[in-house]
C-alpha cells in the first residue's frame, strides 16, 4: 500500500480537493543521469521538459519541491570534440564545467515557462560535516524555499576529486532530504524499482513496499547504470539510509509518462518500491 505523509489522505477520486486541504510537504526529486539521457548518451530534452511539467504541477498542489539533477557530465561530453587525452578527473572537470551551464540554461528556460524562478546549488561532500559550511547551505536553500525559488542541486564536480566526491547523486540527494527535513525523497531512473530478480527476466517481480528493517541485498543488482556512477545497489543503500531516518524513500522510471503525478494520483497501479517508515494514519 502506498502511504506517505506526502500522499496522507489522497485519494484518486477526489485527489485536487484533497490536495488544497493539505499542508505543505516538502519532496526532494532526484532525476539520475539514465532518466536524462537517450540511448546515444545526449540529453533527452524532451524528456527532461516532461518532468520540469511534473514538478510545475507538483508545486501547484501544495507541494515544495527540491531538485537534484544529474546530467551535466553527460551534456558536457556532448558539446566538445577532444583531439588529446584527457585523464579521468580532468574529463570530468571539463565536461561538468560545460555541461553544469547547459544543464542548468534548459532548466531555467524550461521552469520560467511556469514563472517558477530557479536557483543553483552546487555542493561538496565536506559541505555536510557539522560546522559553519553546513549552516549556511542549509540557510541559502531554506530561504530559497521560502521565497517560492525551486533550488536545483548538483555536485561541484568542477573541484571535487575521487576522494572527495559524493558516491553519486542519490547519496547527495539522501544528505540534502536529511538536511532540509524532507517527507519524502523520490529517486528516478531508467527503471520501475527494486525487483527480485534481473528486472529483464519475466520471472522477476517488482518489491512495491519495504518496511523498515528489511534486507534485500540478495535481490541488489551490482551494476552501475551506464550514464552515471551509481545504480540499484546506490539507490538502496541510500534508501535505506533515508527510511530509518523517518524519510519515506520512493523508487521509480522517470522515463515513464507522467510518472510523478501518477506517483500522486494513481499510487496503486503505478509501478514503484517504496520504503516506508511506520503506520500511515
Amino acid at each position: 500500500m502506498f502511504c506517505s505523509r506526502f500522499f496522507r489522505n489522497f485519494a484518486p477520486s477526489k485527489g485536487i480537493v484533497a490536495l488544497k486541504k493539505m499542508e505543505k510537504r516538502r519532496i526532494v526529486v532526484k532525476i539520475g543521469s539514465n532518466a536524462l539521457t537517450r540511448a546515444d548518451g545526449r540529453l533527452d530534452v524532451t524528456r527532461m521538459s516532461a518532468l520540469v511539467d511534473q514538478i510545475a504541477w507538483l508545486r501547484s498542489h501544495e507541494c515544495e519541491v527540491i531538485l537534484v539533477s544529474s546530467g551535466a557530465v553527460a551534456c558536457g561530453r556532448r558539446e566538445l570534440r577532444i583531439d588529446h587525452e584527457l585523464d579521468s578527473v580532468e574529463q570530468r572537470q571539463l565536461f561538468s564545467a560545460l555541461g553544469q551551464a547547459k544543464l542548468i540554461g534548459l532548466y531555467y528556460d524550461l521552469f520560467r515557462e511556469y514563472h517558477i524562478h530557479v536557483g543553483q546549488v552546487l555542493t561538496m561532500k565536506e559541505n555536510f560535516h557539522p560546522g559553519e559550511q553546513y549552516r549556511n547551505q542549509q540557510a541559502c536553500m531554506r530561504v530559497m524555499l521560502e521565497n517560492g525559488v525551486l533550488p536545483i542541486v548538483n555536485e561541484n564536480d568542477t573541484v571535487s576529486v575521487t576522494e572527495l566526491m559524493f558516491t553519486d547523486n542519490d547519496e547527495l540527494s539522501g544528505l540534502i532530504a536529511l538536511m532540509m527535513g524532507a517527507d519524502t525523497l523520490v529517486l528516478l531512473s531508467n527503471i520501475d524499482g527494486i525487483y527480485t530478480g534481473n528486472p529483464a527476466d519475466p520471472q522477476s517481480q517488482l518489491i512495491r513496499e519495504v518496511a523498515p528493517g528489511t534486507d534485500l541485498s540478495q535481490y541488489i543488482q551490482t551494476e552501475r547504470s551506464s550514464a552515471g556512477r551509481g545504480g540499484m545497489q546506490s539507490k538502496y543503500a541510500t534508501a535505506s539510509k533515508i527510511q530509518q531516518a523517518g524519510i519515506r524513500v520512493i523508487i521509480a522510471n522517470g522515463k515513464r509518462e507522467n510518472i510523478l503525478i501518477d506517483l500522486m494520483e494513481h499510487p496503486k497501479t503505478t509501478p514503484h518500491t517504496i520504503f516506508e517508515v511506520g503506520n500511515c494514519f
